[in-house]
């Protein structure tokens, strides 16, 4: 079953008194890469903990006639709204198979993840197919690449049926080749999967965002295509001040993003 859209309006998130997410509206469709992006504290995983149930938040967050807001975690679940967090969570002594054994719900008796497999239910070959760990079936997760755990987490997802994929930061800590078979991995799941991601990768967001909302102190300062944000003043501003030692040259030295300092790339966002 494919995902109805994904529409997010007037999300508004405060802790104690401070307005962390304040009024933010967006949109997520099949078929494209959706962005979100934003410099520290701008909002971007407090709008996706708000989604999933684990921030309380005001406004509204549909999929389809779904409102997701004010369910708790595992119904938000249940609807198929899956997400991954910055740092893999997988069971590290437990080969892949299992990781997705467990992730599939089978309930089999801890003991039983240890004995040979005559065969892989088929949602999880499809799985392992579609995010191209078919050859480390048998591998402990523990001794996957950082790349490959992030993998392992969103086959994880999809053994769950997850119609639409939360990703926060996905990228972080992936080497080059890593970063671009994710960004492709993306693209194939978007084709019949709502996909969200946050991130503070400007030259990852380039290659792969379909569109991109751009965030600043909770607020919403920019949407639309890549090339529409790159030609924002107000984006320009914000990563040049938020830079601080930003110059012409780093500027002319991240390629089609004017305004955007090469140092911004390394920057801890939220």
């Amino acid at each position: 079953m494919t995902a109805a859209s994904l529409v997010v309006k007037d999300l508004h998130v405060e802790f104690s008194g401070f307005v962390a997410v304040d009024g933010v509206s967006f949109d997520a469709h099949l078929g494209e890469v959706r962005f979100l992006i934003g410099p520290n504290g701008a909002g971007k995983t407090t709008c996706i903990d708000a989604i999933t149930g684990l921030s309380k938040a005001a406004g509204s967050a549909r999929i389809g006639e779904q409102e997701l807001l004010g369910r708790p975690v595992h119904k938000i679940v249940r609807l198929g709204v899956g997400r991954t967090f910055q740092t893999a969570s997988v069971f590290d002594e437990l080969s892949v198979l299992q990781n997705l054994d467990i992730a599939a719900g089978r309930h089999r008796p801890s003991v039983s993840l240890l004995r040979t497999r005559r065969g892989v239910d088929p949602a999880i070959a499809q799985a392992l197919e579609e995010t191209g760990l078919a050859d480390e079936i048998a591998t402990p997760a523990g001794i996957l690449s950082h790349g490959q755990k992030q993998w392992l987490e969103i086959a994880m997802l999809l053994v769950q049926d997850a119609r639409v994929l939360l990703l926060d930061e996905p990228v972080a800590g992936m080497s080059q080749d890593e970063r671009t078979a994710t960004g492709e991995l993306l693209q194939r799941l978007a084709a019949k999967r709502i996909v969200l991601v946050v991130e503070h990768d400007m030259d990852f967001m380039r290659r792969f965002a379909t569109r991109v909302t751009v965030l600043h102190q909770g607020r919403v300062l920019s949407q639309g295509s890549v090339a529409d944000v790159q030609a924002d003043g107000k984006v320009q501003e914000v990563y040049l001040g938020t830079a601080g030692a930003a110059t012409t040259a780093d500027m002319l030295a991240v390629p089609d993003l004017p305004g955007v300092a090469a140092g911004t790339q390394k920057q801890e966002v939220d």
